[in-house]
């Protein structure tokens, strides 16, 4: 029950980090808009656009928690298991998961992606940070929890 709970509250926890992450106001957001040639719209079909969206956005919403959930009870489930060796451990093993999967991961699915060549990298950086930001984070204030 403990690791279901933790994955939600990781879940809140990386959704508002992700909000901020790409937020228009950050260079990631920015990436994150040119990525999907959201940049070469103009105001009012960007407007028509977001409108266009707005009906179908709580699906993905809804799509992105249960992905950030099983990452968040994955992180969890190590940190209960792990709790006599220290903070040091679980930060190490997730960092391992985060360099052995999640880096390949975006890098593959950037690779052989639709992605402008011109922003393949800069997507890469900013999405393979996030993740590491946000396992960071989430393990950080589960530290305080378990």
């Amino acid at each position: 029950m403990a690791i279901i709970l933790l994955g939600v509250l990781g879940a809140v926890i990386s959704a508002v980090l992700g909000t901020l992450w790409y937020s228009n106001a950050t260079p990631m957001g920015k990436v994150q808009m040119a990525s999907v040639g959201f940049d070469k719209l103009s105001p009012e079909e960007q407007k028509m656009k977001m409108d266009e969206m707005k009906p179908k956005m709580w699906k993905y919403y809804l799509a992105q928690l249960f992905l950030s959930f099983l990452t968040s009870a994955f992180i969890a489930f190590v940190m209960i298991e792990q709790k006599g060796l220290g903070a040091s451990v679980v930060y190490g093993e997730i960092a391992a998961v985060w360099l052995c999967f999640v880096v390949p991961l975006v890098g593959q699915a950037l690779l052989w992606g639709n992605v402008d060549q011109k922003l393949r990298w800069k997507k890469f950086f900013s999405e393979s940070l996030f993740n590491l930001v946000a396992f960071v984070v989430i393990i950080f204030i589960f530290s305080f929890i378990v």
